[in-house]
Formats: structure tokens, C-alpha cells, sequence
């Protein structure tokens, strides 16, 4: 029978969803908060893994056809880093061979055919919540590997020391800076165009003179004639 939990989202269970089908994901969601759990959600396999090792959930419950990693593979490195999280897998109707080999190789709790409903839950509840299979896969977990795929290298391979670099060579003084010659200003020249302007005014002044005085000579000549 479900029910809604009345716990706070800090003291209910985990449960890690993954599946890339958004539709499952909705229907996934809503029958687990019946069930009140917390729910956590992944659309990748190696996300996947690592989600699992950060949240250590009470439950997983993943598709087998999900990108970059499938479902049973990253089930097997979940079961490998350990936890008593309980896995449940999902999975269309024509992976059920599949679905029931990876159940058994990764030691899941169980099976069910998508689409999930309420009532498909309800029957294998008390599965859910039994004991925990072994995974048998794990001895074999390295062939399982798509040629392609890089596997994990171990932790313990050591770098080669760095070599030490040659000191550096003493650097050449710096030469002095020769002080500034200091510059002689000569005096500056009058400019001849001034000279010849005086010139120029001393004969103009002579000549107006002259002038009025030849109009004073004019008028004495003719007052006495």
C-alpha cells in the first residue's frame, strides 16, 4: 500500500533515479514521493557512478539503456565501491533477457518492466527491502569493458622525478649612463630687417621735412615779389 511520508526531506531516504526518458523520470518521481522518499536524478551512467559515491543513497533505480555507460556496468562499479545501497533496474520489455542477466551479475533487488507504475512496486516491495544479492559480475567486470572504452588506471603509478635546471649564469654589469652635455645658447642676433627699417624711417622724416620747408621758402618769395 503506498502512502505519502509525513518525515522532512532531511530524515527521508535517498533514492538515485536514472534514466534519460523524461516521461519515466516523471512517473519515477511521483512514486517514490508516495513512498516518501527524497529523489535524486541522473540521465548518465558515469555521472551515475559518481552521484552514488557523493549521496551513498538508500536506493538506485536505473534504466539499463542510459548514455556513455549502460546501466549494468555502472551498477557493477557502484557494487565494486561498496554501500548497502540497494539497486533496481528498469527496462523496456525487449531487454527483459538482459534486464534479467544484469539483476543476477550486478546483484540487484530486482527487475521491472517500463512503464512503472504504483501497483508494479507494490508487488515486489517487500524484494526491495530483502536482503541484498552478491554481484558475481565483479570478478568479471573488466571483460564486460566495450573495447573503446578507457578503463580506470590504478592510483599508485609514479612519475618519473623532475630534473633539476641548470643554475643561471651571473648577469653582465650594467654600464654607466654618460652624463648629458649641456647645451650653450648663443645670443640671439638683432634681425637686419630691423635696421633697415630704421633706415627707411630716417629718410622719410628728412624728406617731409624738406618739404614743408621749400612750401616756407614758396611763400616768402612770393610776398616779396
Amino acid at each position: 500500500m503506498s502512502y505519502v511520508s509525513e518525515v522532512s526531506s532531511d530524515e527521508a531516504p535517498t533514492v538515485l533515479i536514472v534514466d534519460n526518458n523524461q516521461m519515466s523520470i516523471m512517473r519515477l518521481r511521483e512514486v517514490f514521493r508516495k513512498r516518501g522518499f527524497a529523489t535524486e536524478i541522473c540521465e548518465d551512467g558515469d555521472v551515475a557512478v559518481d552521484e552514488y559515491i557523493k549521496l551513498d543513497p538508500e536506493l538506485v533505480v536505473m534504466s539499463l539503456d542510459i548514455p556513455s555507460l549502460d546501466g549494468h556496468l555502472a551498477a557493477l562499479e557502484m557494487r565494486e565501491h561498496g554501500g548497502d545501497s540497494r539497486i533496481l533496474f528498469i527496462a523496456p520489455n525487449r531487454l527483459s533477457d538482459l534486464a534479467v542477466h544484469a539483476t543476477y551479475s550486478a546483484g540487484a533487488v530486482g527487475w521491472l518492466t517500463k512503464p512503472i507504475s504504483q501497483a508494479q512496486l507494490d508487488e515486489i516491495w517487500d524484494q526491495v527491502l530483502g536482503p541484498i544479492p552478491d554481484a558475481p559480475g565483479l570478478d568479471d567486470i573488466d571483460e564486460l569493458y566495450p573495447e573503446d572504452r578507457i578503463k580506470p588506471m590504478p592510483d599508485d603509478i609514479q612519475l618519473p622525478p623532475l630534473q633539476e635546471l641548470p643554475p643561471l649564469e651571473a648577469l653582465p654589469p650594467i654600464a654607466e649612463i654618460p652624463a648629458p652635455e649641456s647645451e650653450t645658447i648663443e645670443p640671439s642676433r638683432p634681425k637686419r630687417w630691423r635696421l633697415k627699417l630704421l633706415i627707411a624711417m630716417v629718410f622719410i622724416a628728412a624728406g617731409v621735412a624738406v618739404y614743408f620747408q621749400w612750401d616756407s621758402v614758396k611763400e616768402l618769395l612770393e610776398s616779396l615779389l
